[in-house]
């Protein structure tokens, strides 16, 4: 397993309106995915951690963490859950040395508990603002801290830290993540507070995970960013215009784009 590969955690039930301008009100069925890529060191690393239990169907949930859950409708993939996955690969949970983590909201971090001894690389100036709030500012911006782990500021490993180096195609400036250039934190403001992608500029065709930039590749190349009901989403809406545009250009430049949530089967 050379580079990332992706696993779809759940599948949830959005309005399509809510991820698509000039989408109807029934509901479409989303994927969630999140990555595993081993670092170099043959360790695995994950990217976020997807749905999990915890969000999901945890006896102990906050009545907002549960109203979350019924707007969406989230349906666990079990076998394909990160445990599972990595155990395919042979590994356990205890073997995952870091969770890099793209922002805060629960379907990229509900797994977060079951990975007590991984390092988790995020945004620090994201974390600051996130610790600093309080509770009904969390809700507004879509954080639990019910699913976060405890001690987690312990672990945290900022990602601004990471050397500074110029992206391809487009991206700008973005953070080495293992300090060999195979794979870079891009930037891409908007959705939630901290929010990046990841790039990998060694492939033939560099790929970027632009993970929740928009929630369908429709969205942004077919010139349909939702508006009207999605601005309750966006931390910043023009921020979120202003990424969408690069993930864009790095395309139209030749570079293949992914993102975490797209239309899948029911």
């Amino acid at each position: 397993m050379n580079w990332p590969e992706f696993h779809n955690s759940a599948v949830i039930l959005a309005p399509e309106r809510l991820v698509l301008k000039r989408g109807r009100w029934r509901r479409i069925a989303i994927g969630v995915r999140y990555g595993l890529m081993l670092d170099p060191r043959g360790k695995p690393v994950l990217i976020d951690t997807g749905y999990g239990p915890l969000a999901t169907e945890g006896p102990d949930r906050s009545a907002m963490l549960k109203l979350y859950g019924m707007v969406l409708g989230p349906r666990l993939v079990r076998d394909e859950l990160p445990a599972a996955v990595l155990a395919r690969h042979g590994f356990v949970p205890d073997d995952v040395a870091r969770i890099v983590l793209t922002h805060f909201h629960p379907d990229h971090v509900a797994a977060l508990r079951d990975f007590p001894s991984a390092r988790i690389v995020a945004s620090g100036a994201a974390w600051r603002r996130i610790a600093a709030m309080r509770g009904h500012e969390r809700l507004r911006h879509a954080v639990f801290t019910e699913l976060l782990p405890p001690g987690l500021a312990s672990r945290l490993e900022p990602i601004e830290e990471r050397p500074a180096v110029q992206a391809p195609l487009g991206l700008g400036v973005g953070w080495d993540l293992f300090g060999d250039g195979s794979c870079l934190a891009i930037d891409l403001p908007g959705h939630a507070l901290g929010h990046f992608g990841l790039a990998w500029p060694k492939r033939d065709r560099p790929l970027l995970y632009a993970v929740d930039t928009q929630w369908l590749s429709a969205a942004v190349f077919g010139g349909r960013l939702p508006g009207g009901v999605a601005r309750l989403v966006y931390a910043d809406e023009d921020l979120m215009r202003e990424s969408a545009a690069k993930v864009r250009r790095f395309a139209e430049a030749g570079g293949e784009v992914m993102f975490c949530h797209e239309r899948v089967d029911a």
